[in-house]
């Protein structure tokens, strides 16, 4: 019975909501496209949450469903009321395909070949020999370590080059566990929840910081100092309770990891080549738009001269996560077609938030904004709730005790960041998900709990930093 609600319910809810009239649904103005964004929504959900299917499949399922259902170039009969008020703005179908070769794919990418070559020509095995070894044996202590480097790199670089370049350092560190040691759960989750965390720590850490920057301008303005002020304790408070937590939940049986990574760096002409590349890959991520080149960018110069020397040949691109790739662009195309559809506006708009008191206010756009960055984009969900939250904030004079504007703001872009419960949740998740060690529910468990818990932490510490003058 189990079995079969695992495959049913992911179908026939979804066609249920495909069926019903527009007028059942709470959200005043739908359209017949939205209406088929929530069905595909819903499904995408369902399909991650029971997996009757791989979950990179059904990301691939997502994107053929929005081609067919909801862009100008789907089936003719989806498309024959297309003009009558109640049908809506259909998506361009080359945005539904461009997710395939998204920036973050891109980025993707060029950290699976940092990865391949640092393997490949034992980088890997060498850092964790330098880095860990100030950590001691004990597991927990090992752990702590890699948690401390990956925050540190992920609050100037981007959160996804960081865990794809930590996962590397990984591995020689998993292959002591044995095969059911949760130890091994433990260290392969420790990595994208310290590089999620981590990103907070400063404004160019994470896409939403930087956007939630747009709008603190004039009295509420925050330099970057002022910003590590409060976004660094976080860190700091919000580090040591998810290492507490994975310890608690997924205590290694192993009370001793015995690194004995012996080695040394090779030099050989290739290897030289290849920590020169590594290094200047992260020092260009490090200094951000400096140079004028993206993070985006950067990630294709090790695409580039390691195919060009060959470093990484034909059989090694063989070996490239594919499914990772197809997963993180469903999750991109979903968050497109609950963006450019209007859904995902439609919804915050139908809340009234203006009738509750200032607490619910804030407590309530920080969770909507915790659950909707679960499911789409950190940065969609920022760009969509930002402009909402500001002219909340400016409006509701109620919100003044607690620190106004600049708190609700504050709140809301630290729980886009916080969203981090599904392998989709976020680019770090999948990676880490990628490995094999960590399954869905596990995840779910760490990233509710983490989630739910650094909302609350995030209100606390921004009203006492504008109770003391800090901030605002």
């Amino acid at each position: 019975m189990q079995k079969f609600l695992k495959y049913i319910i992911p179908i026939s809810i979804p066609l249920i909501v495909l069926l019903m009239p527009l007028s059942a649904f709470p959200f005043e103005g739908l359209t017949i496209v939205q209406q088929r964004v929530i069905a595909i929504f819903l499904l995408a959900a369902l399909c991650w949450v029971f997996e009757p299917i791989p979950i990179y499949a059904t990301s691939v399922v997502i994107i053929v469903l929005e081609l067919l259902l909801v862009s100008n170039k789907g089936l003719y009969l989806f498309r024959l009321s297309e003009g009558q008020p109640h049908f809506g703005q259909l998506l361009s179908y080359n945005e539904i395909m461009a997710t395939f070769a998204s920036p973050i794919i891109m980025l993707f990418l060029g950290g699976f070949f940092l990865a391949m070559a640092a393997t490949k020509y034992r980088l890997d095995v060498n850092l964790a020999r330098v880095l860990l070894k100030p950590f001691g044996t004990d597991p927990k202590y090992v752990m702590l370590g890699l948690m401390l480097i990956t925050g540190i790199f992920s609050m100037f670089m981007s959160n996804t080059a960081t865990t794809a370049m930590m996962l590397s350092i990984l591995t020689p560190v998993i292959a002591v566990f044995g095969p059911k040691d949760p130890g091994r759960i433990a260290f392969a989750l420790c990595i994208p929840v310290a590089a999620n965390i981590g990103g907070m720590g400063t404004p160019i850490g994470t896409p939403p910081n930087a956007i939630a920057l747009k709008y603190l301008v004039g009295d509420n303005y925050i330099s970057f100092g002022e910003w590590m002020a409060f976004g660094v304790p976080f860190v700091v408070v919000m580090m040591a309770l998810a290492w507490m937590l994975i310890n608690f939940l997924f205590s290694a049986d192993q009370k001793k990891i015995e690194l004995s990574i012996k080695g040394k760096f090779l030099k050989t002409p290739k290897a030289i080549m290849v920590y020169v590349t590594f290094a200047l890959t992260i020092v260009l991520w490090l200094m951000g738009s400096s140079h004028g080149m993206n993070s985006y960018t950067v990630a294709l110069i090790p695409v580039a001269i390691f195919s060009l020397t060959g470093i990484i040949n034909k059989e090694d691109l063989k070996k490239i996560s594919w499914d990772v790739l197809w997963l993180v662009s469903g999750g991109i195309a979903l968050g497109l077609a609950l963006d450019k559809t209007g859904l995902a506006k439609l919804v915050v708009h139908s809340i009234p938030f203006d009738a509750f008191s200032p607490y619910a206010v804030l407590f309530g756009a920080a969770f909507l904004c915790l659950v909707m960055a679960n499911f789409m984009s950190h940065t969609a969900t920022a760009n969509l709730l930002m402009p909402i939250m500001a002219a909340l904030g400016t409006s509701m004079a109620s919100l003044a005790p607690l620190g106004g504007e600049i708190t609700l703001i504050l709140v809301v872009t630290f729980a886009a960041s916080l969203g981090m419960s599904l392998p989709i949740s976020t680019p770090p998740n999948a990676l880490a998900h990628a490995t094999g060690h960590v399954k869905s529910n596990q995840m779910a468990k760490v990233g509710v709990i983490l989630g739910v818990v650094g909302v609350l932490l995030s209100f606390v510490l921004v009203w006492l930093l504008h109770a003391v003058g800090h901030v605002g």
